[in-house]
């Protein structure tokens, strides 16, 4: 191989060349270790309960025969991760609030959809964590549900958050709502732009959650010393974001924090999310031993987030010799149980790709009983650009 990288002794660098991957010898040879392949001496194995609910009050939790199974090392609720001030932090494309954040990786006062994490337990054995999870007593007042966009944003829909007041319209409501947000761009004259077109077309579309299908599922193992020196090793796309977040969760002085990201079977937009990390680090911190988690692959469809289903309403005009004059769009994106679906950028792109003079675009971000939705390859602008 030729010191540039390459399988080339032609002398002219790159060009002309097959280059070789850095990674490709350790992948094909199962050298590469990918997150769960991770191992540490004297590691327990976590567990999630999640709810089976899309939608319920979590009145009571009684862990108390689940911490008393010989093999069970902790236990973790909601009483274990702190409440968190509403912040908004960019995230990409999109854009998250710790506040939801911390409620999205264990279910507080609602689970909001069915696979919310409401405990988690760290014991010996796979099969003990198993058996640990069936002696958690969970006492749940079942609420109405809604998982369709539309039905979501209506006025009698089951309402997810009382404390959810849509922005961007004024005046600002004064009941809560699933609509969190209201978004407009407009350029030009619409009204006068669809008087000028010589013909007329209007549709609307429909698009499904649909999931990054990555092969891989989530993975993630922690260690926490007496110190507080935390070490976790972990399926994600963006160490520094799991590192700020976990730090953020748990309390932990971020200089204290080490995340190592594993080698990724697959991505694509869904792995810039904690989901295990910050129950992985509390549970090893309560045990005071390393504790490795593994989604199933039902946990990671049930859990994860997937990709924004919307519906787009599309209108354009355009004159005889086959110019656009004018463009209209309503997007209806569902952003999961937590406000911040990629609406933003849907807005931004449904007709980047044309020249016209008038158009004017009208996004929602409607929150539903659905996991909390994760990017997806230049999150929200495929969606309205493919309706377009």
């Amino acid at each position: 191989m030729a010191e540039n990288g390459t399988n080339s002794t032609n002398g002219q660098g790159y060009v002309g060349t097959r280059t070789i991957r850095p990674d490709g010898a350790d992948k094909v040879t199962g050298r590469a270790r990918f997150g769960a392949d991770f191992n540490l001496p004297g590691q327990l194995i976590g567990r999630v309960l999640r709810s089976p609910h899309p939608h319920a009050r979590i009145v009571r939790i009684d862990t108390a025969k689940a911490e008393a199974l010989p093999g069970v090392k902790a236990v973790i609720t909601r009483d274990d991760f702190a409440d968190q001030p509403s912040e908004f932090i960019p995230a990409g494309e999109m854009m998250m609030n710790y506040k939801d954040v911390v409620r999205n990786v264990m279910a507080r006062e609602k689970a909001l959809y069915e696979g919310h994490p409401v405990a988690a337990v760290a014991a010996t054995s796979a099969a003990v964590a198993r058996r640990a999870l069936k002696l958690i007593d969970v006492t749940y007042e079942v609420l109405p549900h809604v998982i369709d966009v539309v039905e979501a944003m209506q006025p009698d829909a089951p309402v997810l958050h009382d404390d959810l007041f849509t922005v961007g319209v004024e005046p600002r409501p004064d009941k809560p709502s699933n609509v969190a947000k209201r978004v407009e761009i407009t350029l030009g004259d619409v009204e006068a732009g669809f008087a000028r077109a010589d013909v007329i077309v209007e549709r609307e579309f429909k698009t499904a959650p649909v999931h990054q299908g990555y092969i891989e599922p989530h993975a993630a193992l922690a260690s926490v010393s007496e110190d507080g020196s935390t070490e976790l090793w972990c399926t994600t796309q963006g160490h520094f974001i799991v590192r700020a977040h976990c730090a953020r969760l748990l309390g932990l002085d971020i200089s204290k924090v080490r995340v190592t990201a594993t080698e990724i079977g697959g991505g694509f937009g869904g792995k810039t999310v904690v989901y295990l990390e910050p129950l992985a680090i509390a549970l090893s911190r309560k045990a005071k031993r390393p504790v490795k988690m593994v989604m199933s692959r039902e946990e990671v469809f049930k859990a994860s987030g997937p990709t924004s289903g919307a519906v787009v309403r599309v209108k354009m005009g355009a004159t005889k010799d086959g110019r656009f004059v004018a463009g209209f769009a309503e997007l209806k994106y569902q952003a999961g149980a937590f406000q911040g679906s990629p609406v933003q950028p849907g807005v931004m792109c449904a007709y980047a790709p044309y020249y016209m003079e008038n158009v004017k675009v009208i996004g929602y971000d409607v929150v539903s009983n659905r996991p909390k939705v994760a990017a997806y390859r230049a999150p929200g602008a495929p969606i309205s650009e493919f309706a377009v």
